[in-house]
């Protein structure tokens, strides 16, 4: 497996190695002892699966908030997405910015996101289907997120709000000004 640095060194990207032949590929995606040597020591507990099928289909700015904080590793399994995370650790160098990855069932790649950040992404194709291993369960309790087109974030989405296929709660989420952080640089779980 490639592991890849972004441009905020906490969130990387990974591309597993494809073996091709006549009938496909073959793709080891997670290796708990592969990403521990590389200095990656996540204990995912839970596998999430989304389906979009509308092109322009964005989902988040999502988070859990501690306890239930979770480290999310991405990967789309049919279509094409752009994939964000936002840096929501105070007193981190690269707080409040953000990094984005374009992740195709084609290539293979997956998003690394850990504990402290925002996630969402858009859908760039129909029918798109977007896995994803998380270190802690859902709670309901702890669900939180921020407006995925906050100016103040200015993250680059391939679609604007009038085209933008939203839930009624993305719609709603509260803007970055009004955040009060509940993640630490340095003390992620």
């Amino acid at each position: 497996m490639r592991i890849e640095p972004t441009a905020i060194a906490d969130a990387k990207l990974l591309v597993p190695r494809r073996f091709v032949d006549t009938r496909g590929f073959f793709a080891e995606t997670w290796n708990r002892a592969t990403l521990a040597a590389a200095g990656i020591a996540i204990d995912f507990c839970q596998d999430n699966l989304s389906h979009s099928r509308p092109v322009g289909t964005v989902r988040g700015l999502h988070f859990q908030r501690p306890p239930a904080a979770q480290a999310k590793l991405v990967s789309v399994l049919a279509g094409r997405i752009l994939d964000v995370a936002v840096d929501l650790r105070r007193g981190s160098p690269t707080y409040g910015q953000h990094v984005a990855a374009e992740l195709t069932a084609a290539g293979g790649e997956q998003f690394l996101i850990p504990v402290g950040f925002a996630h969402g992404f858009c859908t760039l194709e129909p029918d798109t289907m977007v896995a994803y291993k998380v270190s802690a369960p859902y709670s309901a309790a702890h669900d939180s997120g921020l407006l995925w087109d906050d100016p103040d974030l200015a993250v680059a989405w391939p679609v604007g709000p009038q085209q933008a296929v939203l839930s009624a709660k993305d719609r709603n989420l509260p803007g970055f000004r009004e955040f009060q952080t509940p993640f630490e640089y340095g003390k992620e779980r």
